[in-house]
């Protein structure tokens, strides 16, 4: 994962992947890398940094371990040059700064980071979770009929509360085995580098925040497909003739989303009621009312999410405005609305996929939009209904 950042010049996340290798080395673990090869990229990368005299001490601790390190004399004159040089531009006392103790963690991002970025790093890590006791005291289980749904009637969906403010919530057993392995087999020989919605064209492209193979499953191709699109109307009551095709995405190890909207954003409001912490997250993303435009089906007013495998680690659903995390669990799925009654952005509910950590993720999902929903969602009284 290191080497990965390292060579996608993300030397942030390269420092942070290589100084863990570094401290379970150091802590006697086993490995196939050795510490050269890891003090190599991290001097390197915390270089790129801008912390020279770090830089200098893990490079001088990797000339001691392999003196003829092809790179490493080299980058150490190199380093010592440069903070001499800022020693006299600055005044700054050298051997004061390169006797400092290595310290870990203290490297800033780059300037242009999401907003929510430490959030939704410290939720995938477990950190951060805003789920307490007064909140959980407020989630209930139930079974779900689908208000007497005849497809629910014998069989009801076991329905968990995740939250409360957005309402989330889970749906077990809403996908057997064999209804997976049918999906997965249908498409993976389609799966292609998962893309995103342009917001200015409406184009589907690929973007460097979005690491997964993905591929679209139409009723026509199984029996299966129906099925679910099926079941899928009778939980949440809304029509799926309008909703996309269902999206099946496979995340492999590193694969993630970073966070994001389902729903397209439109137009700020002045009287949209948005506290002050919010509206300035708000106007951090450009508005872009068209990218649904050529569906000519609305917006996204909801989303249905099914987990199609259990993650051994990593891969969590991760909502960083309200800090909550929902695991991944093998044949269960997960639905929120995108959007107000008055047909407003919740944008309470932005998300990520957090990177799969070991093992594989995968998952489909079907995004539901506003036409057809008139009589099945109708609009609310006020803004936030």
């Amino acid at each position: 994962m290191g080497k990965t950042a390292y060579n996608e010049a993300d030397y942030y996340h390269a420092v942070l992947w290589m100084q863990q290798s570094l401290k379970q080395l150091d802590a006697g673990e086993e490995a196939v890398v050795s510490k050269a090869e890891i003090l190599d990229y991290l001097s390197y990368s915390v270089y790129q940094m801008g912390d020279l005299p770090r830089a200098i001490e893990l490079t001088r601790r990797l000339v001691a371990i392999d003196s003829s390190h092809q790179r490493a004399g080299g980058n150490l004159r190199y380093f010592e040059r440069l903070l001499f040089k800022q020693r006299n531009e600055m005044n700054k006392d050298y051997e004061a700064a390169s006797e400092e103790p290595i310290q870990l963690g203290t490297y800033s991002r780059p300037k242009d980071h999401l907003p929510e970025r430490e959030a939704y790093e410290a939720l995938c890590r477990g950190e951060g979770l805003q789920m307490n006791d007064a909140r959980r005291s407020r989630l209930f289980c139930r079974y779900h009929n689908g208000n007497k749904n005849p497809l629910l009637l014998l069989k009801p969906m076991k329905e968990e509360d995740e939250w409360d403010s957005p309402h989330i919530v889970r749906y077990l057993e809403m996908l057997s085995h064999e209804e997976i392995e049918k999906i997965k087999e249908l498409a993976k020989p389609r799966l292609a580098r998962a893309t995103v919605r342009d917001p200015k064209t409406g184009v589907l492209t690929t973007a460097n925040y979005r690491v997964s193979k993905s591929a679209w499953l139409e009723e026509e191709d199984d029996p299966v497909i129906e099925r679910v699109n099926q079941r899928i109307e009778a939980i949440t009551g809304l029509t799926v003739d309008t909703a996309e095709l269902l999206q099946v995405a496979n995340y492999g190890v590193g694969g993630q989303y970073e966070p994001h909207y389902d729903f397209s954003r439109r137009p700020f409001d002045s009287n949209l009621r948005v506290d002050g912490n919010r509206l300035a997250t708000f106007l951090n993303y450009k508005d872009e009312p068209d990218a649904f435009k050529r569906l000519g089906t609305g917006n996204r007013v909801a989303t249905f999410l099914n987990y199609m495998s259990d993650v051994e680690a990593g891969g969590a659903t991760v909502f960083p405005d309200f800090g909550a995390a929902i695991r991944p669990r093998k044949g269960t799925a997960v639905f929120w609305y995108n959007l107000f009654k008055s047909g407003e952005g919740d944008y309470r509910t932005r998300h990520a996929a957090c990177p799969v950590l070991v093992g594989s993720k995968w998952v489909s999902n079907k995004w539901i939009h506003e036409r057809g929903q008139e009589f099945r969602r109708p609009c609310g009284l006020t803004e936030v209904d």
